[in-house]
């Protein structure tokens, strides 16, 4: 990957060059890339996954394969009724938008199955910043909490899924990422079972220590919100072998 940074008034992008200019076809590189108007006027918006801030799924060329996830970073909790999109400035390179970006990266270059991240932004407002982050969309890929509702998918496939789902896990803290938002819908799953790693806003890379046991215990409450009869002995089975 080609990390760029480009500075437009207020507005600064940090961008893969390697993919960001083919797929931008007519579109210029610009902070409104980062807003959902953009996209609402040229009827390029596919549709939005669940969650804070409303996640849209993006087309940017009309016709094409490709499909870009635009998230825009949102506050939750007490906080958020003072500022939903507003952070403390404390320089480019310590935003959320840049971080996760430039981890995501650096995880998508190992061959970890992260999407690929293509640009990131910040805008900057005196003492606060607002952001937003353009990954792309894996084809076919459902949360890991719509797997687990999902009457259609038999035992079998689904212990095979959760498996999979911890080996995934396992070498991502053997890479020492610590995810701290770790929950079934950070995880999605291709048709196939195939599991990837969402959402890494605020996550880091660690030595290994109490926090690789407190992610798990993260994704089982999450689970047990869903299904308080889910056992995750499947998801701990895979994540022993290690492979």
């Amino acid at each position: 990957m080609n990390l760029v940074t480009l500075q437009q008034e207020k507005s600064i992008i940090l961008y893969d060059a390697d993919s960001l200019c083919d797929a931008l076809g007519s579109h210029q590189i610009q902070s409104a890339l980062f807003t959902p108007d953009y996209w609402r006027e040229r009827a390029l918006i596919k549709g939005e996954a669940p969650g804070r801030g409303s996640s849209l799924f993006l087309q940017p060329i009309p016709g094409a394969s490709t499909q870009w996830v635009l998230r825009p970073y949102r506050r939750g909790g007490l906080i958020a009724k003072l500022s939903e999109s507003r952070y403390i400035w404390t320089g480019r390179e310590n935003t959320r938008a840049f971080r996760e970006m430039r981890l995501t990266a650096a995880l998508f270059a190992q061959g970890l199955p992260v999407p690929r991240p293509t640009a990131a932004c910040v805008t900057r407002h005196g003492l606060t910043y607002e952001a937003a982050l353009i990954t792309q969309r894996i084809p076919g890929a459902r949360a890991l909490a719509d797997w687990l509702s999902d009457e259609r998918i038999s035992g079998k496939t689904l212990n095979t899924a959760l498996e999979n789902v911890g080996r995934m896990i396992r070498r991502f803290h053997d890479h020492g990422l610590d995810h701290v938002d770790l929950n079934a819908r950070n995880i999605l799953l291709e048709p196939q079972g195939t599991p990837w790693l969402i959402d890494l806003d605020r996550c880091r890379l660690r030595s290994p220590g109490k926090w690789q046991s407190m992610n798990l215990k993260r994704l089982e409450r999450s689970i047990h919100k869903l299904n308080p009869t889910m056992s995750i002995i499947s998801i701990l089975q895979g994540y022993r072998t290690r492979r």
